[in-house]
């Protein structure tokens, strides 16, 4: 199997288990923080060992963050607002961060793949490596070689192309991905990013900071 006929395959498989999902596209007019779920109860997360996170299971408020590597307004919040999180909520015990990957297309199935043969300690580094690189390897920014560009990414993460390859051709961590999606819509009633689910309350993006930390610091005076 060449990689082109790679590539088309896992856009088969994301489109087979996903559906025709559509994303969120977030303008200045529609990134509001207080965006929620009509739902009057709060959605129940269950957390699995797949997952992969950061802060204080203890912490009184659990974040959980659908994403994917493709998504520009995803790597807007890693740049802009993650670092302010993760100083003032996430170091501090404040908050339980879980990140899960929403595939949007085969492009992100073969960079969580690669992202998943990295240690655990390593995972977010090479997330926010993708979300930074977005122009050398993201089909929605005009790449043509988006398999060359994931090569390059991992081998940027300190991986040997032998393991990228193989990272890439593992159909069995794929169809995991694939599943992290598909739970998404089916337990969650998600079917974009970058969506957020805090203490069981769903947000749909955010526009700035102030909006987030105002959010967390009334859930954390309810405590």
């Amino acid at each position: 199997m060449n990689r082109k006929q790679l590539v088309m395959g896992l856009v088969v498989l994301a489109i087979a288990v996903l559906g025709v999902a559509a994303w969120f596209v977030f303008g200045s007019s529609s990134d509001d923080a207080s965006a929620q779920s009509p739902a009057p109860d709060r959605i129940q997360i269950q957390l699995t060992p797949y997952d992969r996170h950061m802060g204080s299971p203890k912490a009184p408020i659990l974040m959980v963050e659908y994403a994917a590597p493709s998504c520009p307004w995803c790597a807007r919040f890693d740049m802009t607002l993650f670092p302010q999180l993760k100083r003032n909520y996430i170091d501090t015990g404040k908050v339980f961060y879980v990140l899960r990957v929403y595939p949007r297309g085969g492009a992100d199935i073969g960079a969580e793949s690669i992202a998943r043969c990295l240690p655990a300690s390593n995972y977010f580094q090479f997330i926010d490596l993708l979300w930074r690189n977005q122009d050398k390897w993201d089909p929605e920014n005009g790449v043509q070689d988006v398999h060359g560009g994931l090569v390059q990414m991992g081998s940027m993460a300190g991986l040997a192309p032998a393991k990228i390859e193989s990272c890439i051709d593992d159909t069995a961590e794929a169809e995991r991905v694939s599943q992290v999606g598909q739970d998404a819509q089916t337990k969650y009633n998600i079917n974009g990013v970058p969506t957020f689910i805090i203490n069981g309350q769903i947000h749909q993006n955010f526009s700035d900071w102030q909006s987030l930390h105002q959010l967390l610091d009334s859930m954390l005076a309810n405590k």
